[in-house]
Order: C-alpha cells, then sequence, then structure tokens
C-alpha cells in the first residue's frame, strides 16, 4: 500500500535541508543557482537533473535549491542498495526519498560461458550452463566489461545449453562487438564464449503507485533518468521511468498536469574540498496530450509514446548541460571561453557555463573547418607552453617583467602567506586526521565503485560523497576526543570543578568557530600561494623571453578565437549579434584607477569607497568572510538576459582557479591603468550593507560619450547629441505637459476619440486650470 503524501509541512525534511545547508556551505565554495524562476510555485512536478556526476550530492543542492526558492519538497526516487547503508538510509528516510529496487544491484554470476548463435542474433548458446535452473523469463542476461556490459531480455528457456532474448545485444553493432571478442578469446585459447551475470526481475508497479499518488497530491519527484552517478563528459542512455512516471500519472487521472523540469549540474573540481557547482533550472515541459492517449492504448502504442517524450526529455535536458564528447574537447573549449573573454573581465559561473555550452555547440558544428582545426592546434600548443611554465591562463596578462618591486612584492606576499598560515595551523591541525582519513577511505570506495561499474571512468562522482559521509561520521568522535583530552588535562592541573565541568562543552562548541575561521583563513592563504607563480617564474633569470612569448601568442590566439566566433557566429545563430557576449561596460569614475582608497567593482569600475576609508571589520566581513555577499548575480552573459540556451558539464577550469588576493590588494598594475582584475567575490547574493548603499547614495550624473564614437554633431536648438546616428540627451530635461491628476473618469470617456492625444490631454488641462482659477477668484 502506497504512503499518502500529505500537503502539511514535515519537520524531519525541514531539519534535513537545514543540517544538508550548512554541510553544503562548508563542503562547497560556492554554490550559484540560474533560472531558478523556472521552479512551478504549485501543481505536480518531476524535476529531471542531469548528468548524475555527484552521487549523493547531486539530489541534495538540486532538493536545497527547490526548498530555498519555493519551499517543495522533493522527494528524489533512491536505489534501494544506497538507503541499505545505515547513514545514507536515515537521511534518505529523512527526505522521505522513494526506493527503487535496481535489476543490477541484484546480479549473480551465472554458470558456465555463452555464445551467439551464428544463424540467429536472439538465439544465445551455453557451454557448461544451466539455463534451466538459474534463468527464467523475463530475467535479463548481462555481458562483461570487455563488451560494453551489454544486457538482454530471456524470453525463452529452451534447454540448459539453448535460450531466447527478446532483442539481440546492443543492436547489430553490439552483436558484431559479441561475436568479434569470441573470435578474439578462441584465438587465444578460451573456448566456450563469454561469461556472464544473471539479473532478477524486478517488479517495479509498487513504486510507480506511490509516484502517480505523489503526483496526484501535487507533489514534487526528483530523478536523474542516466540511472547510477558517473564521471563522463556526456551524457548517459536516459532510463524509460520518468517518461512512465509522467504519461501514467496523466493517464490514470486526467486532472493531473505534470510539468517536467529539467535540472543541470555543472561542477568545478567536483570531487574536490571546497569546489564550486551551478544548480541550473531549465523550462517547465507540458506532457502532450496526444502522447498520453498514445500510451493509454498500450502495447506498441505505449511503447513509441515512452519513447517520444523521452526524446522530449533529453533535448530538455540539452539546454542546461554541457555535453563534451570527450575530456580533450572539454579543455579545448574551456581553453577557448578563457581567451575569447576580455582580460579583467569576471564572469559569474552561470555565465562560464553558457559560454561553454555556446562554444561547444559551434564546435561541435564546425570542428571541420580548416581554421577551427588551425585553431585547435594553436590552442593545444599554447596550453603545453602553459604547462612547461607552470602558468595557468588567467596568470598570463598580469604576469609583469622583473624588476625591485617585483622582488618586494614577491617578499610581501610570502609574508602574507606565512601569517594567514599561523591563523590556519591551529584548525589544520586539529581537522588533519579528519581529513586525511576521508582522503583514503574515499579513495578506496572510488576504487571499489569502479569495479562495481560499467560506465565510470575513474570514479570520481563518489570522491566527494564519501569525503562528506566520512567527515560527518569522524567529526563527532574527533571533537569527543579533544574534549576527553581538554577535560583530562583540566584535571590535571587542579583546575576548580566549575571549570572541569565546563571544559568539554566548551571545548565542543569553540571548535567550530575555530575550525571555520582556520577555513576562511587557509583560503586566503591558497588564494596568496596560487599568485606567487607568476611572480617566481618572472624573477627567474632568462624566463622573461618565455613570458613575453607567451603574452604575445595569448594576444594572437585571442584575436583569432574572436575572428573565429565572429565569422561562424552568425553562420549558426541567425540572431547572433542579438544573444552574443558583450564586455562589461560601466561609468568609470572621476579617476579610473583603482588603489588604497579606491576598491575596483566586480565590473571593472572603480567603487567609490576603498580599503583606506573603510571599516576594518568591513573589510574582513567582504573581503575575507565573504559575509556581505557584495557579488552581483547579474544578468545573463546574452543579451536575452535568463533566457535559456539553445542547446543541451564542465569539471575543471583554470579560470576557477585564479587567486582572488590580487583582487584584494589591488597591487599589480594592470590594463588601461586599472587592477590587475576586478574583484572576484565568492557570496551569492547581495548583502543587506549593499543595497544600502546602494539606495543611499545619490545618483550620479552620465559621464561624457567614450572619444572614439565618430561624427559628433550637436543640435543648437535642443540639449541632444547625436553619435552615429544615435541620440543622447545632455543637461536637464525638460518635462512636458501631461494629463494632470484630479480627472473624472467619464470625463476621459466622454473625449472625442478622433482628436490626438497631445490635444485632447491639452483641452483637459486646460479645463482643470480654468476650474482651478475660478475656485481662487471665488474664495478670494
Amino acid at each position: 500500500m502506497a504512503k499518502v503524501v500529505t500537503k502539511h509541512p514535515r519537520l524531519s525534511y525541514d531539519a534535513a535541508m537545514l543540517f544538508w545547508r550548512i554541510v553544503t556551505q562548508i563542503f562547497f565554495r560556492e554554490v550559484r543557482p540560474r533560472g531558478a524562476f523556472n521552479i512551478p510555485r504549485s501543481g505536480p512536478v518531476i524535476f529531471v537533473g542531469a548528468p548524475h556526476s555527484n552521487q549523493f550530492l547531486d539530489p541534495l543542492l538540486l532538493s536545497l535549491e527547490v526548498y530555498k526558492e519555493t519551499h517543495r519538497h522533493v522527494q528524489f526516487l533512491t536505489a534501494a542498495k544506497s538507503m541499505q547503508r545505515k547513514a545514507v538510509g536515515f537521511f534518505s528516510r529523512m527526505m522521505e526519498s522513494i526506493p527503487v529496487a535496481r535489476a543490477a544491484d541484484s546480479a549473480s554470476p551465472g554458470t558456465g560461458r555463452l555464445r551467439i548463435s551464428p544463424d540467429d542474433p536472439c538465439i544465445v548458446l551455453g557451454d557448461g550452463t544451466r539455463f534451466l535452473s538459474e534463468l527464467s523469463p523475463r530475467m535479463q542476461i548481462m555481458l562483461p566489461k570487455s563488451v560494453n556490459s551489454l544486457v538482454a531480455e530471456v524470453v525463452e528457456v529452451v534447454s540448459d545449453t539453448e535460450l531466447k532474448v527478446k532483442r539481440e545485444f546492443g543492436g547489430e553493432k553490439g552483436t558484431a562487438k559479441v561475436r568479434d571478442k569470441i573470435t578474439e578469446l578462441e584465438a587465444a585459447g578460451e573456448k566456450g564464449g563469454l561469461p556472464f551475470k544473471k539479473l532478477p526481475f524486478v517488479d517495479q508497479q509498487e513504486m510507480y503507485r506511490y509516484v502517480y499518488e505523489c503526483l496526484q497530491n501535487n507533489g514534487s519527484i526528483g530523478i536523474f533518468p542516466e540511472g547510477g552517478s558517473h564521471d563522463r563528459t556526456d551524457l548517459l542512455p536516459l532510463k524509460a521511468g520518468v517518461s512512465i512516471m509522467a504519461l501514467g500519472a496523466m493517464a490514470n487521472n486526467p486532472d493531473v498536469r505534470v510539468k517536467i523540469v529539467p535540472v543541470g549540474l555543472s561542477y568545478f573540481h567536483a570531487h574536490r574540498f571546497r569546489s564550486r557547482a551551478v544548480v541550473e533550472f531549465g523550462g517547465a515541459l507540458d506532457v502532450p496530450e496526444e502522447l498520453v492517449e498514445m500510451f493509454k492504448q498500450g502495447g506498441t502504442q505505449k511503447r513509441e509514446a515512452v519513447a517520444k517524450f523521452l526524446d522530449l526529455v533529453y533535448d530538455a535536458l540539452k539546454t542546461v548541460t554541457v555535453r563534451a564528447p570527450d575530456y580533450d574537447t572539454l579543455m579545448l573549449i574551456q581553453a577557448a571561453r578563457r581567451l575569447y573573454k576580455t582580460p579583467g573581465q569576471h564572469l559569474t559561473l552561470g555565465q562560464v557555463v553558457e559560454l561553454n555550452r555556446r562554444l561547444l555547440e559551434g564546435y561541435t558544428h564546425f570542428k571541420d573547418e580548416p581554421r577551427v582545426v588551425k585553431l585547435r592546434k594553436n590552442v593545444l600548443k599554447y596550453n603545453r607552453l602553459l604547462r612547461d611554465l607552470g602558468l595557468r591562463d588567467h596568470q598570463v596578462p598580469r604576469a609583469v617583467k622583473a624588476s625591485w618591486a617585483t622582488l618586494g612584492l614577491l617578499g610581501y606576499r610570502i609574508a602574507l602567506l606565512l601569517v594567514w598560515s599561523i591563523l590556519a595551523l591551529p584548525g589544520t591541525i586539529l581537522n588533519g586526521p579528519m581529513f586525511i582519513i576521508a582522503s583514503v577511505l574515499s579513495r578506496k570506495k572510488a576504487k571499489e565503485a569502479l569495479a562495481e561499474s560499467v560506465v565510470k571512468i575513474a570514479a570520481r562522482d563518489v570522491l566527494a560523497t564519501w569525503k562528506v559521509l566520512i567527515s560527518l561520521g569522524v567529526a563527532p568522535l574527533l571533537y569527543g576526543f579533544y574534549a576527553f583530552v581538554a577535560t583530562l588535562w583540566s584535571i590535571r592541573v587542579n583546575s576548580p570543578l566549575k571549570w572541569r565541568i565546563a571544559t568539554p562543552f566548551m571545548v565542543i562548541l569553540s571548535l567550530p568557530f575555530m575550525n571555520f575561521a582556520a577555513l576562511k583563513f587557509g583560503e586566503a592563504g591558497m588564494d596568496v600561494l596560487k599568485s606567487l607563480r607568476p611572480l617566481i617564474v618572472a624573477l627567474v633569470p632568462g624566463q622573461q623571453r618565455s613570458l613575453d612569448k607567451l603574452k604575445a601568442m595569448r594576444t594572437q590566439l585571442s584575436n583569432e578565437v574572436v575572428d573565429v566566433i565572429n565569422d561562424f557566429g552568425p553562420k549558426l545563430y541567425e540572431d547572433f549579434n542579438e544573444t552574443r557576449m558583450l564586455p562589461t561596460s560601466s561609468v568609470p569614475s572621476s579617476s579610473g584607477k583603482s588603489g588604497l582608497w579606491r576598491r575596483t567593482s566586480s565590473t571593472g569600475a572603480v567603487d567609490a569607497q576603498g580599503l583606506g576609508l573603510i571599516h576594518p571589520m568591513t573589510w574582513i566581513d567582504e573581503r575575507l568572510f565573504g559575509w556581505s555577499r557584495s557579488a552581483r548575480r547579474g544578468t545573463s552573459a546574452w543579451s536575452g538576459g535568463d533566457e535559456t540556451s539553445r542547446v543541451g558539464t564542465p569539471e575543471d577550469s583554470d579560470e576557477e582557479d585564479a587567486g582572488d588576493y590580487d583582487n584584494v590588494l589591488g597591487y599589480l598594475p594592470g590594463q588601461d591603468g586599472q587592477s590587475s582584475a576586478s574583484y572576484k567575490a565568492r557570496s551569492r547574493a547581495n548583502s543587506y550593507a549593499d543595497l544600502q548603499r546602494m539606495r543611499l547614495s545619490p545618483l550620479q550624473p552620465m559621464a561624457a560619450p567614450p572619444k572614439f564614437y565618430q561624427n559628433e554633431t550637436t543640435s543648437p536648438t535642443s540639449s541632444t547629441t547625436e553619435l552615429d546616428g544615435i541620440h543622447f540627451r545632455r543637461g536637464r530635461r525638460n518635462r512636458k505637459s501631461s494629463l494632470s491628476d484630479g480627472v473624472p473618469v467619464e470625463r476621459i470617456a466622454s473625449v472625442d476619440r478622433g482628436e490626438s492625444f497631445n490635444a485632447a490631454t491639452s483641452h483637459l488641462n486646460d479645463e482643470i486650470r480654468l476650474r482651478k482659477e475660478g475656485g481662487s477668484e471665488h474664495h478670494g
């Protein structure tokens, strides 16, 4: 019997959301939502996530963002095998997850070996097998990894050495691969065929009934249709479950209107501590009525409806995911994105994902063009030079010539690094055992997952999950041990009784705060450490020529990337010029330079308040801890704003490793006299202090247009300026007369419709003026 889904708040779910919000904010440096306005506030919804590249953290991030925006409770379909684990099962039940039994989780080795009949690809022959006792109709046979773990369903068991399958293994290509592998084994002296595993039949009717009831009660279901998690750069084939859920719910109840919301998850160094992530919500997809009617017919019509709707879901997922065919292509696209970006311009994580997506679509379409092939070769050569010098792309433009100032800056930053290291040292030492245990055990779990999986490459998708779970288990034990040691020490030094009693509680309460401070100090130290490499390279004798060559090569490549995009972009997009990415423009300050008293904002402009006039605690708030959340969400990188991309997740990006400390200090000179890079904030929303500053600061007049505009003309009779045919108003705007207040609706309705708007407005205003004058005279 399916459990009834209630509409009332569930405290266990709310408590789980609060707990996991704290955990994810510690593990991730930044989690940025994108397109959250697409989340339906009411009605039945199925959230379809992809790619499933972070085992248990994927559903957590999706649920947290939905809960933050709408307070909806998303119930995820979770593998029953995962829910059997104590920790995972406990939190899954708190979040009301729906267990799903998977046949692959109950796979067991079959006796003997098998091969495909040379006459019929749907007939399987065995050697030393026991098909009659081990297999039955509706069970499945899974072949080994060497042939991509192909699966086929059994329809009839003829004998112990012969059976029939519903469809051939993996189609014609799969069958050919199996036969080639068997031929290869026979040539090596291994007779009999391939080993196999038998998969039991799993009845999912109870699970579907629960999902239908949840959707009927306007609930929210979450699912990753790829099945298990993986660490590939492209999507796995989608399972039909999401189609059956959506179509079945509407077929069972005509009043149910299910919406599908595609959700893309993009990570930057997903398996690392303090990484970044983007959760992007696409436009809601309605379920076509014609497919529901086909689903009701059953048989072939039902299967066709499921397949068609699955194609619609796949197309929707393509709009929110970055799908590279291989890792090298993904690295090439990210390098092209960094070269295309204006130096010193900072993109939000959402804009980075969107730009990667569009560049990947363009590269896929034009990859065989000679100019694109040449550009790929040059970009790969540039990347090799970067690796040889030990630099990252974002450090190349700010690399300076060796001088005493460079040496002084290097010494200054080394001193800063020592300060941050000393401040972070206590927390690092105290948490060191937990970090080591989590690292070692998570790698062990990754090896086990890789051995069991048929789709994982390096099993990086499970590293972050196990780091979090192991840390959650070790932290209480470690902190309890520290409290015990502190208590023993207080007894040893003969402290008063009240201090002996208070010692363990004080330790337990103070450790989280001290560790959080160490975390932030450590981040600042890492940012300083990352900024040292270009200074060291600049001081190495003989490296200046290599740096100059690298800078020149980067400039040339950047121009080539822009030219290629400008030439091929309009061929791919009809509205390319309207939706292309443009550099951030901002009105410069009076000086146009940042420094101790004026700082560079996130868009490259110079803010009014700098480091010298700011309160020390406000500086720590904004620059070090990021509590003031001074980073702007920003508009989309495209002039369409919130519109989703045309196509259908990056993992590594050098850009996201850029040291924030260059931006904090604003020490190195950059282009046009501004700081070397704009400040990269680590926060997720505007702070109250920032909003207050925007609201209370007086409006500044618009600066004069730049000098590079040509054909500037000024009308002697008006206060406008014409620049290339575009009119700009100069000076104060004279307000024209408009319809005044106090006009009865009946009088407006009686206005002659043939009369112009300006004339009608003038007549009405004259009537009001005369009425007021008459009233004044009568009063006098």
